[in-house]
């Protein structure tokens, strides 16, 4: 999730005025959940989704003309049934909220850009059709970024940045190949690579690089939760990320490139160095799709940030991790 008050505030700054698009609720199957946004400008620009599609044109032509109108109502909602009214496969219903932000409303917007900024929030917010949503932050009852709830005309909406953390050891090609995967992605990536001068110039937002001598020793102050993804130019020091990264239980997906020959060689290496045995099968290695071959630095980066995306998926869900692949 990207921090949404930040550019709503970046927004004004620059147009004055936006229009905001919220799924508020929905019933049934629908393209986005409840939470899924869009911010359009006032020069017909846009950024979010709720979905594509005939309903995402509808809401924007919504938005466009509301932004045109004077006199529009700051707060509104409108239904949609995305079968008979759309001609949407979906069927299900949805409720939009749509809300005028201007530039009188830029200190509440500031605020909330700012309490955003140190992490998740969520807010409670009445619709009022001449001030827009009047929203008040919640301390308790959290909903998670990019979550929503209406009911009785009260929107309750979860904000905030949430991203897995990923330690990513590497950056030769296929790391670089991987980092503008991710770039898009909801990660928030740690990159290390012991070589002096081995990072490009320019890296994603979403990336810090370390320069270390002691790659492995950077995920003693890793979080919990955080993926670990071994892909160096030395095996050695492949062997040496796994077995940190598979001796701490916090940290539920260790992965490292290569073949299963090195599969094996890992296995039988790290059980030498006393690493439990059910930690070692969790290692996955090879990453990406086992039925895809190419070698392509691309296409491993593509095959492997989707198991990446399988396995925060399935965390979150509170499922069982995948086991490691030999």
């Amino acid at each position: 999730m990207t921090a949404i008050w930040r550019q709503v505030l970046d927004g004004i700054d620059r147009h004055g005025r936006l229009a905001m698009v919220t799924i508020a609720a929905k019933r049934g199957s629908s393209p986005r959940d409840a939470g899924a946004r869009m911010i359009v400008f006032p020069d017909a620009t846009f950024t979010g989704t709720i979905g594509g599609g005939t309903l995402e044109w509808k809401a924007i032509a919504m938005a466009q003309s509301a932004l045109a109108n004077p006199n529009a109502a700051k707060a509104e909602t409108r239904g949609f049934a995305l079968g008979p009214e759309l001609g949407q496969c979906c069927g299900g219903n949805v409720e939009l909220v749509l809300e005028l932000i201007e530039r009188e409303r830029r200190d509440e917007v500031k605020a909330l850009a700012e309490k955003e900024a140190t992490g998740n929030l969520t807010t409670r917010g009445r619709l009022i059709s001449d001030r827009g949503v009047i929203r008040e932050i919640i301390e308790q009852d959290e909903l998670a970024p990019g979550a929503a709830a209406y009911t009785g005309g009260v929107l309750t909406e979860g904000f905030g940045d949430e991203r897995r953390p990923l330690y990513l050891f590497g950056a030769g090609h296929v790391g670089r190949a991987l980092i503008l995967a991710l770039a898009p992605l909801p990660f928030r990536v740690t990159w290390i690579d012991p070589r002096p001068d081995s990072f490009p110039a320019y890296v994603p937002a979403n990336v810090t690089t370390v320069q270390a001598d002691d790659p492995a020793a950077v995920l003693a102050a890793a979080p919990d939760g955080a993926f670990v993804l071994a892909m160096t130019h030395s095996h050695p020091l492949d062997l040496a990320v796994a077995a940190v990264g598979l001796a701490d239980p916090r940290f539920p997906y260790v992965g490292v490139i290569g073949s299963k020959t090195k599969r094996a060689r890992f296995t039988r290496q790290l059980a030498e160095a006393g690493i439990p045995r059910a930690r070692v099968d969790e290692m996955v290695c090879p990453i990406g799709a086992s039925a895809v071959h190419s070698k392509l630095p691309a296409v491993i980066a593509a095959t492997t940030v989707v198991e990446l995306l399988e396995r925060d998926e399935a965390l979150k869900a509170g499922e069982m991790p995948m086991a490691g692949r030999a």
